[in-house]
């Protein structure tokens, strides 16, 4: 009667004799999945009656693939055949197609005539050909100090290595602080702006390896040294002095994640400019003040400003009166407009003619204090900046206009324009 794999079993539970000579390779040696392997048996003496394959880590039944009768060639599965498995003449073990699941220990056993036996042991680690992983972040935008960075590194695989890489290199040391023990997640708290970047991982093993697409991380910061610049100058708590009747930029820069929104103000007045820059195209004694960028950066919440003083300079005191317009007609209104008038004003009076005190048309002290004069025809307004509004005029309106401006040193100046006033038709 021939023994099956169980009755040899139940033999070698009495008969056995634990040698060293029989030893199992691997053919071939790092297995991939699907991959058709043997597992060699090298060492094998006498005239052997039988084998026994077991994977599993001990002599158990339930870890027996299957038993081989070598004189009839006769093989029987055991309850951890899979179907895969089949036993060669010479003691090896064929598995077709093998899967992660086959990875472990193996133990042949073999019988002699003697009903003697020797068992020699063998390991297979089967290898995945290994999908692409993907990075899963808590968040792709964070704000520098105050979030945390999380990143998880998805893979169907639970035994293959984890390495991670940024901007496609080694992580910096404050990020590789952060990796879990099995390196599958990646957190930082308090990020900083220089790990902004992309982020990978890295699934591998010794015989696969697969890298996963990269996720761009932004970290929000600033606005951060707020400057004011003329001409790619810093100016930021200087004066700037500017020549009458020029132009200026100036530009509002500072160190931002994102670009910060730009607020200007005038001698702490905001002004309906939204840009990163301030144009003053015709410097005149009114533009000049204090000038003020507010940075503020929505994602942060934080703001930052800088402010310059804006004057004329010393070649800008020569006063200079302009008709707005420059011909007008009979029935138009007129302004003498002035341009570069003394800051320092005390007073000054607008004359019909000569700097005379008869003909003198009106005067007004900078609080506005109107005092009319006798060629004042009710027609004439004066403004703070000295400038003179004629109203609805007619011929009798040309000729010479005097403007006589006093300071609070004393210093006085006297200034003439001629008005020609165009009749109609």
């Amino acid at each position: 009667m021939a023994l099956t794999g169980y009755s040899w079993l139940l033999l070698s539970a009495t008969f056995l004799n634990v040698g060293a000579e029989i030893s199992i390779t691997l053919e071939p040696a790092q297995p991939t999945e699907g991959d058709n392997v043997t597992l060699v048996v090298h060492g094998l003496s006498g005239e052997l009656l039988a084998y026994n394959w077991y994977a599993g880590p001990t002599l158990s039944v339930s870890y027996l693939v299957a038993s081989y009768i070598v004189s009839t060639g006769d093989e029987t599965p055991g309850p951890a055949h899979t179907g895969r498995e089949a036993v060669r003449p010479d003691g090896s073990l064929d598995i077709q197609g093998v899967l992660p699941r086959h990875s472990g220990t193996y133990i042949l056993q073999t019988y002699n005539r003697q009903f003697q036996t020797e068992v020699g042991y063998g390991h297979m680690q089967v290898y995945e050909i290994l999908a692409q992983p993907t990075v899963l972040a808590n968040s792709t935008a964070l704000v520098e100090r105050r979030d945390t960075l999380r990143l998880m590194c998805g893979s169907p695989s639970t035994t293959a290595e984890v390495r991670w890489f940024f901007n496609g290199g080694a992580l910096p040391v404050a990020l590789r602080l952060g990796l879990s023990p099995d390196g599958r997640v990646l957190a930082r708290h308090g990020i900083r702006r220089e790990e902004a970047g992309a982020y990978q991982c890295e699934v591998w093993n010794a015989v696969s390896a697969s890298r996963s697409e990269p996720i761009n991380l932004t970290v929000y910061f600033g606005p951060e040294r707020v400057a004011i610049l003329q001409d790619s100058t810093t100016r930021t708590g200087c004066t700037i002095k500017v020549d009458f009747n020029t132009s200026l930029t100036l530009w509002c820069v500072s160190r931002s994640c994102p670009e910060p929104e730009y607020v200007w103000a005038f001698n702490g007045q905001a002004l309906k400019n939204g840009q990163d820059h301030i144009n003053i195209s015709s410097m005149t004694a009114a533009q000049e003040g204090t000038y003020t960028c507010i940075a503020k950066n929505t994602k942060t919440l934080l703001s930052g400003s800088a402010s310059v003083v804006v004057k004329l300079s010393a070649a800008a005191v020569a006063m200079m009166i302009m008709p707005v317009p420059t011909k007008p007609m009979e029935g138009q209104d007129v302004t003498l407009t002035v341009q570069g008038y003394p800051k320092d004003l005390l007073v000054y009076a607008w004359y019909r003619g000569p700097a005379s005190e008869p003909n003198r048309l009106l005067s007004q002290l900078p609080s506005g204090t109107w005092i009319a004069g006798p060629a004042h025809t009710g027609r004439e307004v004066g403004f703070p900046n000295c400038s003179l509004l004629v109203q609805k005029l007619n011929l009798t309106d040309t000729g010479r206009y005097t403007l006589k401006t006093v300071t609070l040193q004393g210093k006085t100046e006297t200034l003439e324009v001629e008005l020609q006033v165009a009749p109609l038709g």
